[in-house]
């Protein structure tokens, strides 16, 4: 039996100085590549935030810089993934994701492709996610072609491919949730999303979604109450 390994942080020598999350730069004013992809990532961020809610800890992060290394600084390589998620982490505002500060690598890690961006997001990126930060979840999708879908969890140190369901859906041990291709109106915009569901596959709404599905039972219940004779508006 194959057990996934948990998100750890590279150790660090305690005389060696490092930034922190004040001092490092936060943002390179490169944007997301499409619009699409700035939406799948507000999607993605949106859904997974919602079901944080009643948790005291965990966080979510997106196009955001990642810190793991001096070199790492000297060099700015590497920023970050577009999507990234963090279990049992304090709940706060950050400007970027300090691994020496956290003392934890995300949990979960999702990279949107794009022709650009794929072939160095499936073999230069992969790397870094499975060596140096060894984030125990690694996706990626395409929001342009939703064939193009893989997982990999991190077992004895290598990523190995995760199976699709039978419905095309990958699991996530991590979170105990599920990402899945959801074909649907996100923001006026017709496309297949990846969106995180329950197990069950039951799709997590974002806060608009969550709003107007409580809007819509209040109705429900209003008109119910209205057949029965009963003004709800006395209740």
């Amino acid at each position: 039996m194959t057990t996934l390994e948990l998100s750890t942080a590279p150790s660090f020598s305690p005389a060696l100085f490092l930034p922190g999350e004040d001092e490092l730069p936060a943002d390179d004013n490169q944007t997301m590549e499409t619009q699409r992809h700035k939406m799948q990532m507000d999607l993605l961020i949106e859904g997974l935030d919602t079901w944080l809610e009643p948790r005291a800890d965990g966080y979510v992060g997106g196009n955001m810089f990642i810190y793991f290394s001096q070199a790492q600084i000297k060099s700015q390589d590497f920023k970050g993934p577009d999507f990234f998620a963090v279990t049992d982490v304090p709940k706060r505002e950050r400007k970027s994701w300090v691994i020496w500060e956290e003392e934890k690598a995300p949990d979960v890690v999702i990279e949107l492709l794009s022709p650009s961006t794929a072939d160095e997001d499936k073999t230069t990126k992969k790397a870094v996610y499975q060596t140096k930060l060894r984030v125990p979840e690694f996706y990626w999708y395409d929001p342009f072609n939703p064939d193009d879908f893989a997982g990999f969890s991190l077992i004895s140190g290598h990523y190995q491919p995760m199976e699709l369901s039978p419905q095309g859906w990958l699991s996530s041990e991590s979170l105990g949730l599920v990402l899945r291709p959801w074909p649907g109106i996100y923001r006026g915009v017709e496309a297949v999303w990846l969106r995180w569901a329950t197990l069950e596959g039951e799709i997590l709404p974002t806060g608009w979604e969550r709003a107007a599905q409580e809007s819509q039972r209040a109705e429900l219940l209003a008109a119910k109450l209205k057949e029965l004779g009963v003004d709800p508006d006395l209740i």
